[in-house]
């Protein structure tokens, strides 16, 4: 990246005029990796990480000898933890047909659905120093002489996504990644999972019990019997908006909330 000229890269409106009208459609390009072009490329800059779906690394047939262990924790935004496979480093190349740019991306594979299959995160956007606009629906960015590189955004590809994601509520992802401790150093029979359940929050002072509605609440002791018979009363003109068990939740759509079990295909079922 050093050798990269640093070169004033805007979008103007006459990066407009090739733009068919469209409703908020992400940014989706192509890139060339591991040899082969990879389509559905997610220009994500709500993502730290940069992804490859597991899906995608078999598609491009690469062996799983050539993942390197993953150490830290990989978040959604929902903040639960991530099925990590590994990560590579497979050299990535970006190019409008008249100018190019290659450069080592650092993939964190992870098995999850998805409607693309490559998230382009803030670290390779900003080590491409390149600027992006759904307005415009276009990336630049430089090569190595300071030619600008115009990347348009595959419209249709992208709202054939957008339209998958809102349907199925899959494939868009926040990722969040931390290292395995403050330190950055493992701790040792420490999991990400245990690691994630330590920095849950917890209520602050103590705590006291009250029955309301024929179930327990948990209350701050720090409140005055005032406003704990303030809480008290919302909670009781509220409490069928809470569910105790599954029974309490009949008819709600998989759509709105729905829990996956992160399985292992090829791990056999014990009864």
């Amino acid at each position: 990246m050093d050798d990269v000229l640093d070169v004033d890269l805007t979008l103007t409106k006459a990066d407009l005029r090739d733009v068919v009208p469209h409703d908020n459609e992400p940014v989706v390009i192509y890139v060339v990796t591991a040899g082969r072009k990879v389509h559905r490329v997610l220009v994500d800059q709500g993502s730290l990480a940069d992804v490859m779906f597991w899906s995608t690394f078999n598609k491009l047939q690469l062996s799983p000898d050539q993942l390197r262990p993953y150490m830290g924790c990989l978040y959604g935004f929902v903040g639960d933890q991530v099925e990590v496979r590994g990560h590579l480093e497979p050299r990535t190349t970006f190019t409008d047909g008249f100018a190019s740019r290659t450069e080592n991306i650092r993939y964190l594979v992870f098995n999850a659905p998805s409607a693309y299959n490559i998230l382009l995160g803030r670290k390779a956007l900003n080590r491409l120093r390149e600027v992006a606009s759904t307005r415009h629906m276009k990336m630049k960015l430089s090569d190595l002489s300071g030619k600008v590189i115009v990347i348009k955004s595959d419209q249709q590809e992208a709202k054939r996504c957008y339209e998958n994601n809102n349907k199925t509520k899959r494939g868009v992802f926040t990722i969040i990644e931390r290292p395995p401790s403050e330190n950055g150093n493992a701790r040792a029979g420490v999991s990400c999972a245990e690691s994630a359940r330590e920095r849950r929050p917890e209520p602050a002072g103590n705590i006291v019990g009250r029955q309301i509605g024929g179930k327990t609440f948990k209350l701050g002791k720090l409140l005055n019997q005032a406003e704990q018979d303030q809480v008290a009363g919302v909670i009781a003109r509220h409490l069928n908006a809470f569910a105790w068990s599954a029974s309490d939740m009949p008819g709600i759509d998989p759509d709105f909330l729905c829990h996956r079990l992160t399985m292992d295909p090829k791990v056999k079922l014990v009864h």
